[in-house]
């Protein structure tokens, strides 16, 4: 994807369901406005540059307010009488030039995880279009007048969620042809199937419900009232990384230099373990890997100490309301004897994390000079991470 996807959050509908007499993204849900709750989403997504919410007109100072301390708020635009006519004024505020993906929400949808949101927008800038799709577990009866008239194959159905991604070229077509042809559209998919654009499925969440009566804003409230332990989201993640030892480099292992005639090759420090580490953490958070946030194209990570990485990457966890439980890792090396530096090794990985040193774990192994590391031609490093939140 050439741009970092534009977000819109449709919050402009009146929510008379809801019998709240104001718009239902504006009502608390455990003492948050559900229009905070869907946009913290998008901010912690790694896939979202901006983010742009869409509220009826008398409410845009409120959402400025409640939308304030996100750093990803492009703007907050008044919306339309129509759900299509609220999404193009979102549209509208795209940069000129802007060739990415554009991620359309409700806002009632408050429990949407930042890892859908990148999954979206992951398939939509592959295929042009994708959605989060639920499968149907009640039997569908066809009904007309009160009548049953018959049974729908359910195997071939879904319930359709949001966000809705898709390339900004295939959404603006779609809606130029919805337009043009005067035609009321209940999702974006449905005007770009109209198109015969391919739309790919991506597994929805059962707490991506969206709220729509007092009942569905209660079940919410009982979900968040119940994140206690037996509702902790609990993500593992491993990594491995390896680099040649060469001549003329310090040799840098989590973060502690070790005396030794050579090096790890790399565009940063080339320590391996604290690699290991960050595709661990970043794979639990399905938040990509080292080579997404830190390129060797990019010139501002040469030479870097690998201790900034880490900590780079524990910023991005939190963004993610991620906590590290634990870090376990293996170092993978023939020579040199590793063991006097393990526990300072530990100690500086804790602290990069803010973690207790109870909760990160250091072992070293050889490879009984077996293969290239067994040749001490390199070292080698795998880890593996549990993250904990609560929804």
């Amino acid at each position: 994807m050439t741009d970092l996807a534009l977000a819109i959050l449709v919050a402009a509908g009146r929510g008379e369901r809801m019998g709240a007499g104001r718009p239902k993204a504006f009502l608390a849900l455990a003492g948050e406005p559900l229009l905070l709750r869907s946009a913290r989403a998008f901010e912690s997504a790694a896939s979202v540059g901006s983010i742009v919410a869409v509220v009826p007109a008398e409410q845009i100072e409120l959402a400025r307010a409640l939308l304030a301390p996100l750093r990803k708020l492009k703007a907050v635009v008044a919306g339309g009488v129509r759900r299509q006519d609220s999404v193009l004024a979102g549209l509208r505020q795209a940069p000129e030039g802007f060739s990415g993906v554009v991620l359309v929400h409700d806002a009632a949808r408050p429990l949407v995880e930042a890892a859908l949101v990148d999954a979206v927008a992951a398939a939509a800038a592959a295929a042009g279009a994708a959605l989060p799709v639920l499968p149907l577990v009640d039997t569908i009866k066809r009904v007309s007048g009160g009548r049953v008239l018959g049974t729908l194959d359910r195997s071939e159905l879904g319930a359709a969620q949001t966000p809705q991604g898709f390339r900004v070229d295939v959404l603006a077509r779609a809606y130029e042809q919805a337009f043009r042809d005067r035609l009321t559209v209940t999702d974006e998919a449905m005007a770009v199937e109209r198109l015969g654009e391919p739309v790919v499925a991506v597994a929805g969440s059962p707490f991506n419900r969206k709220l729509t009566t007092p009942e569905d804003l209660a079940w919410a409230e009982g979900v968040l009232g119940a994140a206690g332990p037996a509702m902790t989201v609990l993500r593992v993640g491993t990594g491995f990384d390896a680099h040649r030892l060469v001549e003329g480099r310090p040799l840098v292992l989590g973060g502690v230099e070790i005396p030794h005639d050579r090096g790890l090759e790399g565009h940063s420090d080339g320590d391996c373990v604290i690699h290991a580490v960050c595709d661990a953490l970043l794979g639990a958070a399905a938040a990509g890997d080292m080579g997404r946030h830190f390129p060797s194209s990019d010139a501002r990570w040469k030479g870097i100490a690998s201790r900034e990485l880490l900590r780079e990457v524990a910023r991005i966890l939190r963004e993610r309301e991620y906590r590290v439980a634990n870090v376990d890792v293996t170092v993978i090396a023939q020579s040199p004897v590793l063991a006097p530096y393990l526990e300072d090794m530990r100690a500086r990985l804790a602290e990069s994390l803010e973690l207790e040193p109870e909760a990160v774990s250091v072992k070293a192994k050889s490879t009984d000079q077996l293969g290239a590391i067994g040749r001490s031609e390199g070292i080698a490093a795998q880890a593996t991470a549990l993250l904990r939140r609560n929804p």
